[in-house]
């Protein structure tokens, strides 16, 4: 059943679901008519609002490149890619290959979603590569897939936006619901079960979407035509050694060089979680990510290489976080998403408002793709209204998490990275995704139900 609800979803993402720039362009011009339909705002209004939240994510953007770019940099040392080369030489398998990876995955988003992210993708691609050499037909569409699934548990983990902001001190509900510690949210009875039962079923789940027997396979030759390069890239170690003869060369190739500026920033590193505590944001990630691959690739310039490599899968970031940036304008200043949560609110009790708190999220997310976005802008409907259903609000927080994270398995804009650097098109992967999410949805509904946050 599994394997048909790959295969059919497969099938319709492949003839409907347009490149997710066009996906962009269609989900504005879907919120600007009901903007139009549901609140005063006019045709103008609506493009006010667009073009007032167009660039509101610039910073967003440059820590998401960033955070593409240091991980990928980082992925492309040697020690790493040891690491990753062993694990990729295990599966035998499509189905074992897309267990691995998705549970390699989901580990490291639960860590950090940016590390998920990078991991996910460059599993994928170094297993469908090892793959190739070993002569295995292996679906690399899946194996993409399952590194993208694998980010779908991101906002109950350690760096969970909504969970990690309620406990932030100043945070912009604090008046209205003061502060609520990680103990009542991240480390509650319900994400705990959440999370076990998500690191457990995913992975198999992913491995029941393995295409069926005498079904077309897509290797990794058929969709990556540099192909060769990256082979022999990898075969060379990815590390370039140049002979140094002029100043500058040297300069280029100082071992000296990358040591001092590498140490400098791991001090300020060991600084930070010294006195902060293991509490991680975008920043100190980045930060991590750049100087340990500055370290681990040795030189300044093999470390400039490898994110010249890494800035490739950049593109699609850096066209679309605007359109949904002025997405997430026309939503927020016509009021278009209280009105979305008021239809929620107006059919709810005490018993069913997690639900319906969930299911909206998973809507919402659909439109404002960023997890701290989606927080800022439904958050104070959602508390406002548990506040008048007296239900608790950590339960309010972690259900509009679980719907935010659990819907990017439809909406591609979190797998830009990950299409970049699998190459791989987004219609190849998203119908496996949908299949899961819909399968998904009734544990959620379920674990909101009867599970104590």
């Amino acid at each position: 059943m599994i394997r048909r609800m790959g295969e059919y979803f497969t099938g319709w993402a492949k003839k409907y679901m347009p490149d997710p720039f066009l996906f962009a362009i269609l989900l504005t011009f879907l919120t600007f008519v009901l903007g139009l339909i549901f609140t005063k705002s006019g045709p103008l209004d609506m493009l006010k609002h667009w073009h007032k939240g167009f660039w509101s994510l610039l910073a967003f953007a440059m820590q998401m490149c960033l955070i593409l770019v240091t991980g990928y940099a980082l992925a492309t040392t040697r020690v790493i890619r040891r690491a990753i080369d062993a694990l990729a030489d295990l599966p035998k398998t499509t189905a074992g290959a897309a267990y691995l990876i998705c549970l390699v995955a989901i580990i490291a988003a639960y860590i950090n979603w940016g590390l998920g992210l990078i991991v996910g993708a460059l599993m994928a691609r170094q297993v469908g590569l090892r793959a190739f050499e070993k002569g295995i037909p292996m679906h690399y569409p899946l194996l993409g897939a399952a590194g993208y699934i694998g980010l779908a548990v991101w906002h109950g983990g350690f760096s969970g936006s909504a969970p990690l902001l309620v406990a932030t001190k100043g945070h912009f509900l604090e008046k209205q619901i003061g502060l609520i510690p990680v103990v009542d949210t991240l480390f509650s009875p319900l994400n705990i079960v959440v999370a076990i039962f998500l690191i457990i079923v995913l992975p198999y789940l992913v491995r029941f979407l393995t295409p069926s027997q005498g079904a077309e396979v897509t290797t990794i030759d058929q969709v990556l035509p540099d192909l060769q390069s990256l082979l022999k890239e990898r075969a060379g170690g990815g590390e370039v050694k140049v002979q140094a003869d002029s100043v500058a060369a040297k300069l280029e190739n100082s071992t000296i060089i990358a040591l001092i500026i590498g140490l400098m920033g791991l001090i300020v590193v060991i600084w930070y979680f010294a006195t902060q505590g293991f509490k991680l944001d975008l920043n100190i990630v980045n930060f991590t990510f750049l100087f340990v691959g500055l370290l681990l690739h040795g030189t300044p310039i093999n470390y400039v290489r490898a994110v010249i490599e890494g800035a490739k899968a950049c593109a699609g970031i850096i066209l679309q976080f605007p359109f949904y940036a002025g997405i997430m304008g026309m939503m927020s200043y016509s009021g278009l998403i209280v009105v979305m949560a008021g239809w929620f609110v107006a059919i709810s009790n005490a018993t069913t408002y997690p639900i319906w708190t969930y299911i909206s999220a998973c809507l919402v997310n659909i439109f404002v793709p960023s997890g701290g976005g989606q927080w800022a802008v439904q958050g104070p409907v959602m508390v406002e209204a548990a506040k008048t259903l007296q239900v608790s609000y950590a339960k309010t927080v972690m259900a509009v998490a679980y719907g935010d994270q659990w819907t990017n398995l439809f909406q591609p804009f979190w797998a830009l990275p990950l299409l970049g650097v699998t190459g791989l098109k987004v219609r190849q992967i998203m119908g496996y995704c949908m299949a899961v999410m819909f399968i998904g949805l009734i544990f959620f509904i379920l674990a909101l139900a009867f599970l104590p946050a």
